[in-house]
């Protein structure tokens, strides 16, 4: 038997996602779309009768998704969808505030102006008044890690995505609820523009204090719009 022929080792493909990472998936997204609610109750049964399912790979999601924190799983009573609370909120944000602006002004003078223009479309395209949250939050993560990227080391990409995964379920609840405005889309659409017009002077510290101050707003009106359903 050849060396490449020798299982024990070798790779093996890997097949199709496992059920209870499939219901893991379905029930994470729901939570973080705010289709399942803070404080919801989590049925094991009515979860296994919506996703046509048995109530194994729901118990199994539901453990995965209480060591992630939006689940809490208390022995001997029934799971809830985790609480929003403000205070871990700003927290998050105190961290991002610290590490993006710095990433920012090591970054300005990397971008190629090809780039920036990117971007600039990327921007324009949050407007559309068709495009909820939802549909536009994997753009707009994208966004934000083109601005800094080629400044991030591999740890600064880690707690970036880190921050970013803590920061979902609070950015997609609070600035879905300011989906209805038509006026909220514009302001989206500016905003993002406005950093790249910052990013084009190519000065690190106009850079630096733009991305703040994005940040700054965007902590302020997710606050707004959560402070009437959130855990103080």
């Amino acid at each position: 038997m050849t060396i490449a022929s020798a299982s024990s080792g070798s790779v093996r493909p890997i097949e199709s996602r496992s059920l209870s990472e499939q219901v893991t998936n379905e029930i994470r997204r729901s939570i973080l779309a705010g289709g399942l609610p803070p404080g919801r109750s989590l049925s094991l049964r009515k979860l296994a009768e919506q996703l046509d399912v048995s109530f194994i790979p729901v118990r199994d999601a539901l453990r995965v998704l209480e060591a992630e924190g939006l689940v809490v799983n208390p022995p001997g009573r029934s799971a809830t969808v985790a609480p929003l609370d403000l205070e871990e909120f700003h927290a998050i944000y105190r961290v991002r505030r610290l590490i993006e602006p710095d990433l920012a002004r090591r970054a300005v003078p990397l971008l190629e102006d090809a780039e920036l223009d990117q971007l600039y479309q990327a921007a324009a395209e949050f407007g559309g008044t068709e495009r909820s949250m939802d549909d536009i939050y994997g753009d707009h993560r994208a966004f934000h890690l083109a601005l800094v990227a080629s400044a991030a080391s591999a740890w600064d990409i880690r707690i970036l995505m880190m921050s970013e995964r803590a920061t979902e379920r609070y950015v997609r609840i609070g600035f879905g609820l300011l989906d209805p405005d038509p006026g909220e889309h514009d302001r989206r659409r500016e905003a993002h523009q406005l950093l790249i017009d910052e990013f084009r002077k190519r000065d690190p510290e106009i850079a630096a204090r733009a991305l703040d101050e994005h940040l700054a707003r965007n902590e302020d009106l997710a606050h707004n719009a959560l402070s009437g359903s959130v855990t103080q």
